[in-house]
């Protein structure tokens, strides 16, 4: 059995392949998230890794093979990846490790233990994903996960607007994801409106979501 991710004060080492490693002890997530913030800006590398040493947990940042991995050597040893599709996505994906470490990325994106599979296309990517996700339960929720990060709720009140302001190469798995998942679950796609971004996804409101938004709002 997994052992939980302990809150509390914290140490973690911050490298970047330069030799100046950081190690930091912080109170909490938000104080963690502040001081690896200042170390990525502060440098220009191909990877950054923040290690958890006493949880046997690291995460790793690959802007120049466009990568995020996390790995456990905790109980059951494993490594995953994850393709990054915009460069906004590395930090909180920090955030997400501080707060509950390497559980704490599981709904962050379609993980893979192998890397050569991360050569799919991503509509391919994204639709396997979607096909992992077989009860409405779930397909709201990952829905309602779509929409917190790039979505919003158009001004008549009528629409759920995704990818928000997008262009249509951004977010090609997460959009094959939705797409999958308001077919299944039986909710109206409708056209954008003229002057739209290519990239957003419009859809009628939808009681069954109308929770999950107001969750992530």
């Amino acid at each position: 059995m997994a052992r939980p991710y302990a809150p509390g004060p914290k140490q973690f080492v911050f490298s970047a392949g330069d030799g100046n490693d950081e190690q930091v002890c912080v109170g909490d997530p938000q104080e963690a998230y502040v001081a690896f913030s200042a170390f990525f800006r502060d440098r220009d590398a191909d990877t950054y890794s923040i290690n958890d040493e006493p949880a046997g947990q690291k995460l790793l940042l690959m802007p120049g093979q466009r990568l995020i991995a996390r790995i456990t050597d905790a109980d059951q040893p494993r490594s995953e990846y994850l393709r990054v599709d915009r460069a906004n996505r590395y930090l909180p994906s920090a955030m997400l490790f501080f707060e509950n470490g390497f559980a704490g990325l599981d709904r962050f994106g379609q993980w893979f233990t192998d890397p050569a599979d991360l050569d799919a296309s991503p509509e391919t990517r994204g639709a396997a994903r979607a096909a992992t996700i077989t009860t409405e339960a779930a397909a709201i929720e990952e829905v309602g996960r779509i929409w917190a990060d790039s979505g919003i709720v158009d001004p008549s009140d009528q629409y759920y607007v995704f990818f928000d302001s997008h262009a249509v190469d951004d977010d090609r798995a997460e959009r094959a994801v939705l797409l999958k998942l308001i077919e299944f679950l039986g909710i109206e796609r409708v056209d954008a409106p003229a002057g739209a971004a290519a990239g957003e996804v419009w859809v009628r409101t939808d009681t069954r979501l109308d929770a999950q938004c107001a969750r992530w709002s």
